[in-house]
C-alpha cells in the first residue's frame, strides 16, 4: 500500500484553512470578553449610582448581571453577536480540522495518530469537538478563548514543528489497540484540557474575591466579574475531571493489553508508561482529596494544576526527550 499524496496535501490545506478559522473565532471570543469587561464596568457603576438615590438602567428593565451559575449566569446579553459568531466559525474551523484528520487518515489508508503531527492534529479536534458537544448542555461560551487559543497554538506547533509525512504503519502499531486506546485517551485528555481551563479560571476568580473582601477590589480583568464565581468553576471542573479518570483509567488497561500482545509484557517500564500512570495517581489523589477530605476550592485546585502539568509533560516532555518503546511517536 502507498500513500496518496492528493489526499496527504489536502490534508495540510484543511489544517491550514482550519487554522485560519480558529484564528478569527479566537479574536471573536477575545472581544466577546472585553464586551462582558464593559457590561460589568458598566453595573458597577448603576450600582455606584444607585447608592446615591440616581435610579438603575438595569433594573428597570429587569435584568440581573450577576451569575450564578453556568446555565444561568450570561442571561444579561445573551444574544450578543460577536459570541454567536465566534461559535459558528468554530464550528467552521472543527468542520475544516476535522476533514484534515480524516483526509489525513485517508492518505496512508489507516487511522491518523502515528506520529506527533498526527497525535496533535487529532487530540486538537477532540478538544475542539469536546468543547462545542459542551454547549448543548452548559453555558461555557465564555470559555472560547481558553479552548480555541491552545487549540491554535497546538495547530500551529504540529505543523511548523511536529510535521511529518504521511507514512505507512510501523508494525508495533498495527493494531486495533491502537483505535481503542488511543481515541480513549483523547477524549480523556480533552476533558482535562477543559476542567484545567475552568480550574485557572476558578484561581483567578478565587484572587479576585479575596481582594474584594480585603477592601482591595481588582482594577484589571473587569470581564471576570461576568464569568461564574469560583465556587461554580469549582464544581463544574470536578465534574469534568470526575468524567475524564475512568477514561483514563481504561487508557491503560487498554495499553497494558495491547503492550501485552506487541512485546508480551503488560509492563514495561517505558517512560510513556510510567508518566501514564503518575497521572493516574495525580488525578486520582485530586478525587480522593475531594471525596474523602473535603478539600475544594484552591487546595483542590493546585492539585489539578500539578495533574495537568504531568499530562502535559507525557505529551511534550516524554514523547520529545525520551527514548523507549513509544519512541515511534515523534
Amino acid at each position: 500500500m502507498g500513500v496518496n499524496e492528493s489526499l496527504a496535501q489536502l490534508s495540510n490545506n484543511l489544517i491550514y484553512s482550519a487554522m485560519a478559522a480558529y484564528a478569527v473565532a479566537l479574536v471573536a471570543f477575545a472581544v466577546d470578553l472585553s464586551g462582558r469587561g464593559r457590561v460589568a464596568a458598566a453595573a458597577v457603576r448603576e450600582k455606584e449610582l444607585a447608592k446615591v438615590g440616581v435610579p438603575s438602567v438595569t433594573s428597570e428593565h429587569g435584568t440581573d448581571l450577576a451569575p450564578t451559575s453556568l446555565a444561568a449566569g450570561d442571561r444579561a446579553g445573551e444574544k450578543r453577536q460577536t459570541v454567536a459568531m465566534a461559535v459558528m466559525v468554530t464550528w467552521l474551523a472543527f468542520a475544516l480540522h476535522l476533514g484534515g484528520v480524516i483526509t489525513r487518515g485517508i492518505s496512508a489508508e489507516r487511522v491518523p495518530w502515528s506520529n506527533m503531527y498526527e497525535f496533535s492534529i487529532s487530540g486538537a479536534v477532540v478538544v475542539t469537538a469536546v468543547y462545542l458537544a459542551s454547549l448543548w448542555r452548559l453555558d461555557l461560551r465564555f470559555l472560547g478563548t481558553f479552548v480555541v487559543g491552545p487549540v491554535l497554538l497546538t495547530l500551529g506547533l504540529a505543523v511548523a514543528v511536529l510535521y511529518t509525512e504521511s507514512a505507512q504503519l510501523v508494525p508495533a502499531l498495527q493494531s486495533t489497540w491502537l483505535i481503542i486506546h488511543v481515541s480513549v485517551a483523547f477524549i480523556a485528555s480533552a476533558l482535562y484540557v477543559l476542567g484545567f481551563s475552568l480550574t485557572v479560571l476558578q484561581l483567578v476568580q478565587d484572587r479576585r474575591a479575596s481582594l474584594s473582601a480585603a477592601g482591595r477590589p481588582p482594577t484589571r480583568g473587569a470581564f471576570m466579574d461576568k464569568l461564574p464565581s469560583a465556587d461554580v468553576l469549582d464544581r463544574t471542573s470536578y465534574r469534568l475531571y470526575a468524567i475524564a479518570f475512568p477514561l483514563w483509567t481504561f487508557t491503560l488497561i487498554a495499553g497494558a493489553i495491547w503492550a501485552e500482545k506487541a512485546w508480551g509484557r503488560y509492563w514495561n517500564w517505558d517512560p510513556k508508561e510510567i508518566w501514564s500512570f503518575v497521572i493516574w495517581v495525580a488525578y486520582a489523589a485530586y478525587l480522593h482529596a475531594r471525596a474523602t477530605r473535603g478539600w475544594d476550592g484552591k487546595r483542590a485546585a493546585y492539585l489539578a494544576c500539578v495533574a495537568f502539568a504531568c499530562l502535559m509533560f507525557n505529551y511534550f516532555g516524554v514523547n520529545l526527550f525520551f527514548s523507549g518503546l513509544h519512541a515511534y511517536a515523534k
